[in-house]
């Protein structure tokens, strides 16, 4: 009852009545129903914050897709409605939306009135543009003139009702007047804070000796100067757990004059810091002061003395740069401790000497010790128990917080037998109820978002649990969503690629594998941050998650507007809802996992039903779907399997096409794209291909000649016309050409036409030639910054020429080079070259100086089983961090050894050397390469 009281007492401290008139010291003699109630009281307050936040996402997400419908069709270049009779409408509806959509990027209104508006807003919103689609679809399939007609007069007409309807939803908007409860978000962060060092905090720190010694190091550091320490990472990852572990440290005490601990929270109150630190290094009240009087009393006591303040959860680089002013830096190894969950934040605080220090998920083992100290205290865990209860804990994955509510949510049971392998059998239902215990601190992270990524962050929630996530694809689903929103001069890939930094930054989402530049290939989400994602997003309507065996009936999906199939059953986290809605809805359908041909009958015949789809992805679906897509008009991702050739004239908003074929049969027909201005990313398999451009503009109605200049990812699967294709698409970031001179005989062309792409990042040419390809010099663009090349047989001597690409970064070569010396001359230079992969079976010998690549970070060979040995050079290289071999000769793995012990005996213990599924050859026998040279082999 104790924690009860001292919890509650921090929490109405947060109401300036009680801060007034209450003295704390009688506390403990408050009624007991008091309590409960006042609790009950924050508790309601808390949901009603957080229920404000997700309303208005709901309608900010409907107004943005709406209003992104508007925009194609104010193009001056759209032919499909008359804009002499629509334009001004368009406008006029397009302003309006405009205005709801500032007043709920602004508000902090009152919860109930919101309720009411952002329902009516919604709806009014989604319903206005289901209907402005649907009449657009009859416009774009229409087939004679007078359906056109009939079809363009029943568009005009319902535009003049959902125009009608937005002037009045506006109006009645603006005059509505509300009161501003700014301090609520203060209260809900606190109460969650609050919640957050009682669940989980007791200076119990298992599993953190390395991130503890880590701060101790820092704290303790010979550097006069103040410095700072901030820890960042995701909620109820121990963070808080960690300082408080620091702070308390008897040695770290010792060596200050001067102690202060400062929770901040999400609204930073700047009175509340003063007194807060006032009270630790001074007695005596100190709350009749003034802030600039508090401002000059704290710097004076802290003046000259050294100290040690702790800044727990820190929000905003503002609240720091308002903070900072209080203390002096008087060199005296003075040091201030911070903690944040935002990596931005703690980047910003940071000394230039102290990096942020990223804190970690336990392992396996340290997630166990936890468990077993929080249940069984200094007992142990009965054998019997044992094996149940480590499968139980290994699906918190590491978070010290999932693993402190198991071992309270256990600890409510007896320990037997039954009971443990009871829970292990229903998982699902039990972290369910893990997750609801958990969402009051997690759910912080998400209630900070802009609005802008609140979407992004939900859609995450919609992949497979378990699984990493293709970075490419989660970007071009959240474009084809219309949640990416253009930055100035930046492509939209750009800016979606700075949201999920954003996330990241945010310890919302985790970096799974990282490309060889450092960019993410894939990212993760924690199951219990997942789970905290399909709570919101069935709220909000953002994704609705359901299993692949629900038989697929507009039951099924009912009012929902998008609906993700995931293989395996989800856990339930809310009840169904049942609702009378219509099929056609529905805007996005995907399936995530393989399901090949088990996949309900009649599938096809289902999504044709789902007529305003946006974003179709059944690629995992092994069906026919030609006679599907053209009918989707208003499509604007596709990822599907085809059986015969398809027309997709009709779809003018398509930005991603990714098409396989359900067997291996010649098409009658290229698919022609030049017409869809919009199409960024392409990706078709043979024997599909694009049809020549030429023979397109011959055929078009307009004089302009035919340019894709929104494409920027194009996979060419064996082109005819791949010179021109190349030409007529300009701004390509990523091009990949597969299959391509074995057939066809104009190579030179097609390698002139790469130099005019100006923007070309990424390039990825693949061959199955088996003689060796001619290249000239200068064909690849200077803007280049990774070259992938396979069984293109190039000649050694030609591989200098690669290194006239001023920002090539990263260099694949796979079978690309034929011969069996190279050697680099002193005046080549890969000046930027981080990460050089090379697999040759005809290399044997390899002459290069360390000045050659002066920068190089990752060395990987594979197949390099005639290869006598690496360059002792190549240890000289200073940024060298990583040597990987695989399926090498003995030779190559004995050199490579003794790189690394050579730059050991230098006191350079950064290089690591792997091998991988590595045999040598010692007269004739093969004997694995460990017994040469004792490597590691993973």
């Amino acid at each position: 009852m104790e924690n009860i009281f001292l919890h509650t007492k921090h929490t109405l401290c947060l109401f300036p009545p009680f801060r007034k008139r209450w003295r704390w010291k009688k506390v403990n003699h408050l009624d007991k129903s008091l309590i409960l109630i006042i609790t009950k009281l924050l508790k309601r307050r808390y949901q009603n914050c957080k229920a404000l936040s997700q309303l208005i996402q709901m309608a900010y997400a409907a107004l943005s897709s709406f209003m992104n419908s508007l925009e194609q069709l104010l193009k001056p270049n759209q032919s499909l409605v008359c804009r002499s009779c629509t334009q001004q409408h368009i406008e006029s509806l397009y302003q309006k939306l405009s205005a709801l959509q500032v007043f709920l990027d602004n508000t902090t209104k009152d919860i109930e009135t919101v309720k009411v508006l952002e329902k009516r807003i919604r709806n009014i919103v989604y319903k206005a543009e289901d209907r402005v689609d649907s009449c657009l679809r009859k416009i774009i399939l229409a087939d004679r003139e007078d359906k056109r007609q009939k079809a363009c007069t029943s568009f005009y007409q319902e535009l003049l009702k959902v125009e009608e309807q937005v002037y009045f939803l506006n109006k009645e908007v603006m005059q509505i007047e509300f009161n501003n409860h700014g301090s609520k978000s203060a209260e809900l962060a606190r109460i969650s804070s609050s919640l957050e060092k009682s669940t989980i905090e007791e200076n119990t720190v298992v599993g953190m000796e390395d991130d503890f010694n880590t701060i101790l190091d820092r704290v303790t550091a010979q550097t006069d100067e103040l410095t700072v320490i901030p820890i960042f990472g995701m909620g109820g990852i121990g963070k808080t757990t960690l300082a408080r572990k620091a702070y308390d440290d008897s040695y770290i005490q010792s060596r200050f004059d001067k102690h202060a601990w400062v929770t901040i929270s999400q609204k930073y109150n700047e009175r509340q810091m003063l007194l807060e630190v006032a009270s630790s290094i001074t007695t005596g009240s100190n709350k009749y002061m003034s802030d600039d009087q508090l401002m000059e009393f704290v710097y004076r006591g802290l003046k000259g003395r050294r100290f040690l303040i702790v800044i727990d959860d820190i929000w905003s680089t503002e609240a720091w740069d308002q903070m900072k002013r209080i203390f002096p830096n008087d060199n005296n190894k003075s040091r201030i401790l911070l903690t944040t969950r935002l990596k931005c934040v703690a980047g910003y605080a940071s000394s230039p000497d102290f990096p942020p220090h990223s804190k970690s998920f336990l392992s396996v083992d340290d997630s166990w010790n936890l468990f077993n100290e929080k249940l069984f205290k200094q007992d142990h865990c009965p054998p019997l128990l044992e094996e149940t209860g480590k499968h139980i804990v290994q699906q918190c994955r590491g978070l010290p917080l999932s693993v402190v509510v198991v071992a309270g949510l256990l600890g409510k049971m007896d320990p037997t037998y039954d009971n443990w392998k009871n829970v292990e059998k229903n998982l699902n239902s039990f972290f369910g109820t893990v997750s609801e215990q958990c969402q009051s601190i997690l759910s912080l992270s998400y209630s900070y978002l802009p609005q802008y990524l609140r979407a992004c962050f939900l859609y995450v929630g919609g992949f497979p649990e378990d699984k990493e996530i293709d970075v490419s694809k989660l970007i071009e689903l959240w474009i084809a969503e219309q949640f990416v929103k253009a930055r100035s001069n930046k492509s939209l890939e750009v800016v979606a690629e700075e949201y999920l930094e954003e996330l990241i930054d945010r310890s919302l989402i985790l970096t799974g594998r990282q490309r060889a530049n450092e960019w993410n290939k894939t990212c993760k989400i924690h199951d219990l941050l997942r789970q905290l994602c399909l709570r919101e997003a069935h709220t909000e309507n953002v994704v609705h998650i359901m299993n692949w065996n629900v038989t697929m009936s507009s039951e099924a999906i009912n009012d929902q507007r998008r609906v993700i199939v995931s293989e395996h059953q989800e856990r339930q986290v809310y009840s169904r809802r049942h609702s009378s809605g219509i099929t056609s809805i529905t805007r996005t359908f995907i399936s995530m996992q393989y399901f090949g041909l088990n996949f309900p009958k009649g599938i096809c015949s289902f999504v044709s039903q789902l007529k305003l789809l946006k974003v179709l992805d059944v690629s995992s679906i092994q069906y026919d779907f030609s006679c599907v897509i053209p009918q989707l008009v208003h499509l604007r991702y596709v990822a599907a399997r085809i059986k015969e050739a398809i027309s997709l004239a009709k779809l003018r908003n398509l930005q991603t096409i990714i098409l396989a074929n359900v067997e291996r049969t010649e098409l009658k027909h290229p698919l022609d794209i030049w017409t869809m201005t919009e199409i960024r990313h392409l990706d078709i398999e043979s024997p599909l291909h694009i049809s020549n451009p030429c023979v397109s503009e011959n055929n078009s109605i307009g004089e302009q000649p035919l340019f894709l200049n929104n494409m920027q990812t194009l996979t060419l699967h064996f082109s005819p016309f791949a010179a021109e294709i190349i030409r007529r698409t300009p701004n390509l970031k990523y091009l990949k050409i597969i299959d391509y001179w074995p057939s066809i005989l104009d190579g030179p062309p097609v390698l002139d036409s790469l130099i005019l792409l100006e923007e070309l990042e990424m390039l990825d040419i693949e061959l199955s030639t088996i003689g060796p390809v001619t290249f000239p010099r200068d064909i690849f663009p200077s803007n280049l910054k990774k070259l992938r090349l396979s069984y293109t047989r190039i000649p050694w001597e030609a591989m200098n020429l690669l290194a006239n690409l001023p920002n090539l970064e990263v260099l694949k070569l796979d079978y690309a080079f034929a011969g069996t010396d190279w050697k680099v001359d002193e005046d080549v230079v890969f000046h930027k070259l981080k990460y050089l992969q090379i697999a040759s079976d005809c290399l044997e010998r390899w002459e290069i100086g360390s000045d050659n690549f002066p920068m190089l970070e990752q060395l990987l060979l594979y197949g390099m089983n005639k290869l006598e040995e690496i360059p002792e050079s190549i240890g000289e290289i200073m940024t060298l961090n990583l040597i990987q071999l695989d399926h090498c000769s003995s030779g190559v793995v004995i050199s490579a050894k003794k790189i690394q012990q050579e730059q050991q005996s230098l006191g350079n213990y950064e290089l690591q050397v792997q091998i991988k599924s590595n045999y040598g050859v010692v007269k004739g026998i093969p004997v694995l390469v460990e017994k040469y040279a004792g490597v590691y082999i993973e």
